[in-house]
């Protein structure tokens, strides 16, 4: 994607409401690499709102977000994902703060969760081929990433962290919203590797449509066809 181009659709995807609650912004430092997008409010596969204590513990689940074609991860990790681990991360939220998202694409090839197969998800074991357990792996080179520590990278190839997607827990009501993402964004590089496929499957006019308003959650078993084990 040209500068231009991305600029352009930066700024659109920061259109109103792209303001995140006082509360949950103030936890990161500014300068911190924050980007904020429009605030998207996740929901179930039925469309309505989703609970947190709908979540299954070390399940993966998949929403796209800050575009319609950019896939993420929602997790409840299980236990508590501390803050001050990594950088600026603020940490899990929710009840027991152990909620966290992350984009789902690999800072190293890109590799990233398709309708077909995925080669990347998190793994609550250990393997022959992944002596960490509890991480987000992927298969196409080993990165393995620490999603209780802001996916800091364990073991692999991979040159930085997975980009947390920051998200803020209504304790009233259960909810969550999306409000923008910390660290090294691989958007631009994706969408120049996988543009043209991502046209086929989704039409080239969303490719880089910004999320507003909602984010659909659906479990990673009923997006892919097959998941890479290793």
């Amino acid at each position: 994607m040209q500068r231009r181009e991305f600029l352009a659709a930066l700024a659109a995807s920061c259109a109103s409401p792209c303001i995140a609650p006082g509360e949950a912004l103030a936890a990161i430092p500014a300068g911190s690499g924050r980007r904020l997008y429009a605030r998207a409010l996740l929901t179930d596969d039925r469309g309505k709102p989703l609970r947190a204590a709908a979540l299954a513990r070390e399940r993966n689940y998949l929403f796209h977000y800050p575009y319609a074609t950019t896939p993420c991860f929602l997790l409840d990790l299980g236990r508590t994902a501390a803050a001050g681990s990594s950088g600026a991360w603020p940490g899990g939220v929710g009840p027991n703060r152990s909620l966290v998202a992350y984009s789902a694409i690999c800072s190293h090839q890109l590799t990233y969760p398709t309708r077909d197969i995925s080669f990347i998800s998190y793994r609550a074991e250990a393997s022959p081929q992944n002596r960490h357990a509890r991480v987000i792996h992927c298969c196409s080179e080993h990165s393995q990433y620490d999603p209780a520590q802001g996916a800091r990278v364990l073991a692999g190839p991979a040159p930085h962290p997975l980009a947390a997607i920051l998200l803020e827990h209504d304790p009233k009501n259960d909810t969550l919203h999306a409000f923008g993402t910390l660290g090294v964004e691989m958007f631009d590089s994706f969408f120049e590797k996988f543009g043209f496929r991502l046209a086929l499957e989704n039409g080239a006019q969303n490719v880089r449509k910004p999320v507003a308003d909602e984010a659909r959650v659906i479990e990673l078993d009923n997006f892919c066809r097959q998941q890479v084990r290793c």
